[in-house]
């Protein structure tokens, strides 16, 4: 869907664009002398279990956002983002996506989709490894290739999300300092696989009794490994005495100790901000809440303000619109804890009936969506007053009791 340069054309119709238009990448110059190098590490941080399993456990509670928009702009985008923001991706394979090139190339861009009206209908995850930014007349650009069609779009309506932010003003470094680990992942793993191959072999020493030339010893000892090593199904091993002596070799192949491993995958952990727990889904309520705070809440906060900017004007802004990702932390709460908060939330006006269905997965009710307090709560400024006006009174005696000696029942 060529969408983008059509637009720029109908903005701009002189000779020099159209020519940029068809030939992008001999028209467009690199306006800064920052490259950065985004590998995906023939062996690199997507190819790796360890490392492939901590991008997929982060991706896969990102994709559980529930993308907002606060406001009446863009209003009629919110399903669009909430159900399918491209004609290829759900919500979900779009967050997952997004997230996983922020996490392996520490660049993603975000493209929009836009009609021939020039509003934004949908949004694109653009690698970093496929798109660049480029000045024309003054102008920053993203080209990208998107689904085998370079795409060309003006930078400052493009999302940009970065980790690692600091060399460049533009991208965030790479993950070039985790290449250490990257590397003992790699030697660990052929360890184990050259240890497997190696434990599966026999190997004997023989020693000739008698002298033998060279050619002589090579095919002794292709003789007597095909008839004792080969296709041996009785076990035995028969030599004459031409063999001063036959050793078996007990080959011990160095491998990475216990200790050793952990520390390994403790590196990783600690570069990708997750544990044990969270890629074995065995965490507790205060690993998933320091997971969430860790890791999912800044992300979903980065991407909100990028899509933000993109839909936005500042006029827009000031008036209230903006794009948020919420998520029910509460789910992963045990039943304990979430019976505890529902409660205390509902009877003070928190939460709904349906949101506090919502926190134990039950579907919601009609009439759910009502707020309800209790009361008897007061403000604690009008406590003192409300407590002086609302004393009850006994009514005044329509007269005087009459006291002995005073027959109208004054005092004397």
């Amino acid at each position: 869907m060529p969408f983008f340069f059509e637009k720029s054309e109908k903005r701009k119709t002189n000779k020099e664009l159209r020519k940029a238009a068809q030939n992008v990448d001999q028209y467009f110059q690199m306006f800064t002398g920052y490259q950065p190098q985004f590998r995906s590490l023939a062996g690199g941080i997507f190819e790796m279990d360890l490392t492939r399993a901590c991008v997929d456990a982060i991706a896969r509670n990102r994709a559980k956002f529930k993308p907002r928009i606060s406001g009446s702009a863009y209003k009629n985008l919110e399903r669009t983002l909430q159900f399918k923001p491209n004609p290829i991706q759900d919500t979900y394979n779009f967050l997952y996506k997004l997230s996983t090139i922020t996490d392996v190339e520490n660049n993603a861009f975000i493209f929009p989709i836009e009609d021939s009206l020039g509003s934004v209908v949908g949004f694109w995850p653009v690698r970093a490894t496929s798109s660049e930014i480029k000045k024309e007349q003054g102008q920053l650009y993203l080209a990208a290739n998107i689904n085998g069609n370079m795409q060309a779009i003006e930078y400052a309506k493009v999302g940009h999300l970065r980790n690692h932010y600091y060399s460049s003003d533009f991208y965030g470094d790479s993950n070039q300092p985790f290449d250490g680990t990257l590397k003992l992942i790699d030697a660990q793993r052929q360890a184990i696989e050259n240890g497997v191959a190696s434990s599966s072999a026999i190997r004997f020493l023989a020693k000739i009794a008698s002298m033998l030339q060279p050619d002589d010893i090579t095919k002794e000892r292709e003789r007597f490994a095909k008839e004792n090593l080969s296709n041996n199904g009785t076990g035995v091993l028969l030599f004459d005495n031409k063999y001063a002596d036959v050793k078996q070799v007990d080959s011990k192949p160095f491998l990475v100790n216990a200790p050793q491993m952990q520390e390994i995958r403790h590196n990783a952990y600690e570069y990708f901000g997750v544990n044990e727990a969270i890629l074995t889904n065995s965490y507790t309520e205060e690993q998933w809440n320091a997971f969430y705070e860790g890791k999912l809440e800044p992300w979903g906060l980065q991407t909100g303000l990028v899509i933000t900017n993109m839909l936005f004007s500042d006029r827009e802004k000031a008036m209230g619109n903006s794009v948020f990702f919420e998520a029910n932390r509460l789910q992963y709460a045990s039943n304990a804890t979430k019976v505890n908060i529902v409660q205390t939330l509902f009877d003070r006006g928190f939460i709904t009936t349906n949101q506090g269905l919502e926190v134990f997965n039950m579907p919601p009710v009609e009439g759910g969506d009502k707020r309800y307090i209790r009361k008897e709560y007061q403000e604690v400024s009008l406590l003192g007053k409300d407590a002086a006006v609302n004393v009850p009174t006994a009514d005044p005696p329509a007269s005087l009791p009459v006291l002995p000696g005073n027959k109208t029942g004054e005092d004397s």
